[in-house]
Parts: structure tokens; sequence; C-alpha cells
């Protein structure tokens, strides 16, 4: 229900503007409903659903103004915020969706039959959702809709924007599979495993899917195939499926899809605007768009067992060195002062940049040079020195274990052990291989 509305005034010219809030459960959302200013008969209307992040109604200002000069009264809302139960729980985000329609349909200048949802990226995996649960929506908008899971979505999208930076080598299968296993094993990649295609069969309503041909977020080919397949498996035969040339995947216009345009997409605006006010699209399914590779799984991790080896880690390396230092480095067995800060660096260093893409969305890697960013080149080097070391350490101190006090061998066997765990260790994480 509306729980207030501000009266409405021109603003932009030909248009009406209002400012809203409505209830979703016990949150209170705000809103902005756009509508053709010229009074007439009862119009379609559309609530537009966000994409992931922290997203407000000003982000689809563009979009919104275009649909209201089209004859569609829009409503854009600003997203849940981070304080509430969760702003990336999909159930959530479809009852705040379709709070905005009952919103929408009480207007009297809103035909309650022709009020529908339009989600982009994020909210086309929400926008389905909402329509399954609720005979209100009368037609779904998809645009950039994923038709995979979010982690499968997400370590492709890593692998586009790392071989884009000129990025090659065992840093793109870290960064995209081993990192976000490892972040969906924690349970810190919200809705990881979600499948959208049991929705979407569920989904009655018309459907319009559009996507960008030069989308590098989402796959777009195979969510494309994946949205067909499942609306056939339902029984929706009234859908409409489309790849929107020279388009990224927020539908701006961009000469690769990784460098985003300010223009919306005309033949986006057109094709949503005219399909929504009821005309068909021809043809109902066009080409699949260009995807030069396919989705993978990713591999949920052990973040029980990454912990345990990296005390264990921390424990051989930083025990021998601070032992060590104590010493001043003195003893029969040199290599294991470099077996000992080399695995510390390794270690320290490899925990330090991964937490620093994972928080950045691998978007600062550093320079880059030879496919590789130098922080990844000095962390290949230290793994290399540590593994030399270990070998070397374990070598001399069995050279020299008749020198050796008691507690000097237990220190270098917890140490050469410690270098043995690393190798394994160090392969899974990329830094032994090239």
């Amino acid at each position: 229900m509306v729980l207030s509305a501000q009266p409405a005034h021109a603003a932009p010219t030909g248009l009406t503007e209002q400012e809203i809030t409505f209830s979703s459960g016990d949150l209170v959302l705000r809103g902005t409903v756009l509508a053709p200013a010229t009074p007439g008969p009862p119009r379609p209307a559309v609530v537009m659903v966000h994409g992931s992040g922290r997203v407000t109604r000003d982000g689809y200002r563009a979009e919104a103004e275009a649909f209201a000069r089209a004859g569609i009264v829009t409503l854009v809302y600003d997203k849940r915020p981070r304080a509430s139960r969760s702003d990336v729980d999909f159930s959530l985000l479809a009852d705040d969706a379709l709070a905005g329609v009952r919103a929408l349909r009480s207007r009297p200048d809103v035909d309650p039959a022709r009020t529908g949802l339009w989600g982009v990226s994020e909210g086309g995996w929400v926008a389905p959702l909402a329509a399954s649960r609720s005979a209100d929506v009368a037609f779904v908008v998809a645009v950039g809709a994923p038709g995979t899971s979010p982690e499968r979505q997400q370590s492709w999208n890593l692998v586009n924007r790392l071989t884009a930076a000129g990025v090659s080598g065992s840093l793109v299968g870290t960064v995209s599979r081993t990192t976000l296993g490892l972040l969906v094993g924690a349970g810190l990649f919200p809705e990881a495993g979600y499948d959208p295609a049991p929705v979407l069969a569920r989904v009655a309503q018309p459907v319009l899917g559009l996507w960008g041909a030069l989308d590098r977020v989402i796959p777009g080919a195979e969510s494309m195939r994946v949205f067909q397949e499942a609306l056939d498996r339902g029984g929706n035969t009234r859908y409409a499926l489309r790849a929107v040339p020279g388009a990224d995947h927020t539908m701006r216009l961009s000469p690769d899809g990784f460098q985003r345009g300010d223009e919306v997409s005309p033949e986006y605006l057109e094709l949503v605007a005219s399909w929504v006010n009821g005309r068909a699209v021809e043809p109902p399914t066009g080409p699949l768009p260009h995807q030069e590779r396919a989705s993978a799984p990713v591999e949920a991790g052990s973040p029980g067992v990454q912990l345990a080896v990296v005390a264990l880690l921390l424990a051989a390396f930083l025990g021998y060195a601070s032992s060590a230092a104590v010493r001043r480095w003195r003893g029969p067995v040199r290599p294991a002062r470099w077996a000992a800060t080399t695995g510390l660096l390794s270690v320290l260093g490899l925990v330090a940049y991964l937490v620093h893409l994972a928080s950045g969305g691998a978007r600062d890697l550093g320079p880059v040079v030879l496919g590789r960013p130098i922080p990844w080149l000095v962390l290949h080097l230290l793994a290399l020195a540590t593994t030399a070391a270990t070998a070397a350490t374990a070598v001399t101190s069995w050279r020299a274990r008749s020198a050796l006090s008691r507690a000097h061998r237990v220190r270098l066997a917890l140490l050469v052990t410690g270098g043995a765990v690393f190798v394994p260790w160090a392969v899974h994480w990329g830094l032994l291989v090239p």
C-alpha cells in the first residue's frame, strides 16, 4: 500500500513526478513515480527493480524518463538499506518489488491489468521470482538477466575483467575460482547457488528478455538459452528474447562492453516501450549474443581447512624466525633463515593481496608485466624461494644433526614440515603454477 504521496509536479517537461513511500513488510521504501503529464485513460505501468550493490532510484533515471515519455507510468525506488535484514536476499527483494507493484496499481492513472516489472542484472533474478509469486504482475522485462547461478556468473565476470586488464596465467583461476570458491564456502557470497531456471519455468506472464550484445558481466548466450528452455518447459509461449547490438550489460552504448558509455541504447528503449505498450517484437527470438567463453561451475572451498593450514604455516615460519632473531640468525643451518623469512612473506603477502582483490572486485591489480601484476610476480618469486630454501634446510639440517641441540632440531623439524605443507598449499593458490 502507498503510505504517503507528495503532490505531483511537472518535472521534467511533459512529465509529472511524484515522491511516494510504500511499505514492504515492516520496511518503508521511498520512490519516485514518473508519468506523462497529458491526461488520458489509465496507462500501462512498470516497477524498476535494481541491480546489485548500493543502488538508488537515481541510477535508473534516464530509463524511467524514457519509459514515461513513451506513455508508461514508471516507479523507481531506493533499494532496501544494508541495515535491514539483508540487501542481497532475493526473496526479500522480490517482496519489495511486489510492494511497488501494489503501490502503482492503486493509482488512478494506472491500468492494474497492465502493471509489470522491469529488472536489470541482479533484478533479472528478482523480477521473475516476484512474478512467479503474484498474479498482480502483468509482465516481466528482464535486462541483462543472468541465466546462471550468482557464483557462476561472478566467476565468468572476473575472468573477463582480468583478461581485459592483460592478466594471464594462474592468477585468473586463483581469483575467479579458488578465492571465489572460498568465499562461497564461508557463506560470504549471498545467494551463491541460486538457480533461476526453476523459477523461470513457473513464470506464466509475458516475458521480454534483452541482453547487450557486448555484455561482459553475464554470459549472455547461455542466459538467453536458459530463459528460452525454462519458459518452454513451463509452457509459457508469450516471450520475446533479443540481443541488442552495441549495448553493454546495462544497455549503455559501448565500443567493447568494458568501456561504459553515457548514452542508453535507443533500440533497447524502443523495444521495451513498444512491447509494454502492446506491440509484438518480431522475430520473438533473435540470434544469441556472441559469447567468447563458457561459464564454469565454482567448487565451494573449505574455510576451516584453509585457516588450519595458514595457522600451521605461520606457526612454522614465524616460530623459527622469532627464535632465530633472538639468536641473531647464527647457527649451522643458514638456509633455514631464508625459508622462514620468505615463507612468512609468502603467506602474509598472499592473504593480503587476495583480500585486497576481493574487497575491490579485482579492479585494482597493480601494474601488469608479462601478463602478471607485479605483486603477483613478487609472490611467485617468494614462493619459489621458500620451496628452494626449505629443501636446502632439510638437507643441511640432516647433515648437521649431530651438532644441533634437541630444541634446535625440533624448531627445524617444524620449519621443514611447514615448508613441505607450503608446497601443495602454494600450488592450490597458484603461487607455484605459471
